[in-house]
């Protein structure tokens, strides 16, 4: 089994413009808007649950708050740890060429009761579990620890789970710094601001290559750097791996990160050896791009075989060279 862990959920909204987005203008949205429920862990438990991979979801959330509600009408098998607020909404406004504008609340602070029902849920949940993803951002006032914390009763309760971690700035710092990390999913900009690097750092699949594997050498012991059309990086021990994304007319990228962290995930769950995750992980980013909305696609939606891989390290790439 997969648990996700979603410690800031969101019903996401979305409206597709028929024009480009202009300030200050009254302009036409192509169909009803539409809700989901969302949040990183919840996109991924979804999109693994459509493969056939046992996934749950723990999300901070009252049963009888209305995002509980949309996440029962969909099947996801979910956890609800109660909070004193109910789950913010965001905003997504997508244009005909793909262009994606978001307005995302904040989340409601977590009170000590609620992080340590949290707590609790992990530990009881754990136990069963290969996985343990923690994806997305933190509620105000959170302390980036908590997700340390969560890592910590994980592992305490079932020494064998593996941690996959989807955040940014000072919460996937804390994960990082704790060590012990199976897998890292950022992207450019939120890995140039974990390494310190300036914006703009990571252009061309070399930087890209040379930050993921910086990532590597301070204990992650995987690392899929995202890079939207660019296809994505794959760095462990064994080496560095690039994909490029396959001809796409997106039509909104929001979920895309966490469908290619399920896509990795689903091809880790039958056995996929690195270049078959990495190729599985961009064909779910891609498939969700060409989605409306979040993107929450199927295995059959998402053609692996699309996707071309190539190793990035010198030596692997004589050893490539040499074969053929």
């Amino acid at each position: 089994m997969i648990v996700t862990l979603t410690l800031n959920p969101s019903i996401d909204r979305t409206v597709e413009l028929t024009a480009p987005l202009q300030r200050s203008a009254v302009q036409r949205t192509a169909a009803p808007a539409v809700e989901v429920a969302a949040g990183k862990g919840v996109n991924v438990a979804r999109v693994l649950a459509a493969a056939g991979v046992d996934a749950r979801a723990i999300v901070m959330s009252r049963p009888d708050d209305p995002f509980a509600r949309l996440l029962a009408g969909d099947g996801v098998d979910a956890v609800c740890v109660p909070v004193d607020a109910p789950v913010r909404t965001n905003l997504a406004l997508t244009e005909p060429d793909g262009t994606t504008t978001k307005v995302n609340e904040p989340g409601a602070p977590l009170s000590d009761r609620a992080v340590a029902a949290m707590l609790d849920a992990v530990r009881e949940h754990a136990r069963a579990a290969d996985w343990l993803v923690i994806a997305g951002s933190l509620p105000v006032g959170a302390r980036p620890e908590i997700i340390v914390d969560a890592v910590r009763v994980a592992r305490e309760a079932n020494p064998a789970v593996r941690i996959a971690i989807d955040s940014s700035g000072a919460p996937l710092a804390a994960a990082v710094a704790h060590g012990r990390i199976d897998l890292a999913k950022p992207n450019d900009e939120e890995l140039e601001e974990l390494l310190g690097l300036p914006g703009g750092t990571i252009d061309g699949e070399d930087a890209a290559a040379d930050a993921a594997r910086a990532l590597v050498r301070y204990g992650v012991a995987a690392v899929l750097l995202t890079l939207g059309g660019d296809g994505a990086i794959l760095a462990d021990g064994d080496g560095t791996l690039r994909a490029l994304a396959p001809p796409t007319e997106v039509r909104s990228t929001v979920g895309a990160g966490d469908a290619s962290l399920a896509g990795w995930l689903i091809a880790h769950a039958r056995g996929d050896d690195a270049a078959g995750r990495l190729r599985q992980a961009v064909a779910h980013g891609s498939a969700a791009a060409s989605m409306p909305g979040t993107g929450f696609p199927r295995l059959s939606d998402a053609d692996a075989t699309r996707v071309d891989v190539a190793p990035l390290d010198p030596a692997a790439a004589a050893a490539e060279a040499q074969e053929r």
